[in-house]
């Protein structure tokens, strides 16, 4: 069985009506990114970021899998799916995807402020001041944070490296370091970038551009992959 990995952004979650901070020059439900999404946010006001994701948790629980995440879960039937995710959201897993790696982390999930592998799963939308882990310290978002390391960063550039067939859909490749998981894969495999506005993955020559959404771009392409390399 072919090892088939899928890496998803922004996009295919926007389609099922979760906002990205892209979407309106750079604001987030209108928050300027550096106020609710860096270190430096969380030490100045604690409060308002854990409102912010708060705010995001509910929406998450609230927004259902479109027909992009299920045609990724269908594919599992004729390939080893893997699915690398910017999205914070657990929308790949409701739609019925077993092995998905975070690499901004998952907004149900909230994590010790000082001792980052305490990991808890939150109970609800709702995560407090004064919600803290078993040593005492505040919980904060399981979020990976601008200026922050990407922890599972190495654990998905060895899924790429390994593959047998890529894709990437709903993302702009403009954040670092995950746009650089296409330079990690293997060059003489096939490659599919499923986006409405695909201009910068032009730079890449050996990928197959689907100039769709990712609900009608990713059930097509499952489609045609299905026809192509597992029948």
């Amino acid at each position: 069985m072919k090892r088939l990995v899928v890496f998803t952004g922004a996009g295919i979650s926007a389609e099922s009506g979760i906002k990205t901070f892209r979407d309106s020059g750079g604001l987030w439900e209108e928050y300027k990114i550096e106020d609710v999404a860096t270190p430096q946010a969380w030490a100045k006001n604690p409060a308002l970021v854990q409102e912010f994701y708060n705010q995001r948790r509910k929406q998450a629980l609230e927004a259902q899998p479109n027909a992009g995440h299920k045609a990724i879960a269908e594919l599992q039937q004729h390939f080893d799916v893997y699915v690398i995710t910017q999205n914070i959201d657990d929308l790949h897993e409701r739609a019925g995807s077993k092995k998905v790696l975070h690499l901004h982390g998952e907004i149900k999930k909230a994590r010790s402020s000082t001792y980052p592998n305490l990991i808890y799963t939150v109970d609800g939308w709702e995560l407090k001041i004064g919600d803290k882990c078993e040593k005492g310290s505040q919980l904060r978002p399981h979020i990976v944070w601008f200026g922050e390391a990407v922890p599972e960063m190495d654990n998905a550039i060895e899924l790429v490296q390994q593959e047998d067939i890529f894709i990437v859909a709903g993302t702009s490749l403009n954040v670092y370091p995950a746009a650089n998981l296409l330079d990690y894969s293997p060059t003489e495999i096939p490659k599919y970038y499923v986006d409405p506005n695909p201009d910068l993955v032009y730079n890449f020559a050996d990928i197959r551009v689907i100039k769709e959404n990712a609900g009608k771009g990713l059930p097509d392409l499952a489609e045609k992959l299905i026809k192509e390399f597992a029948a």
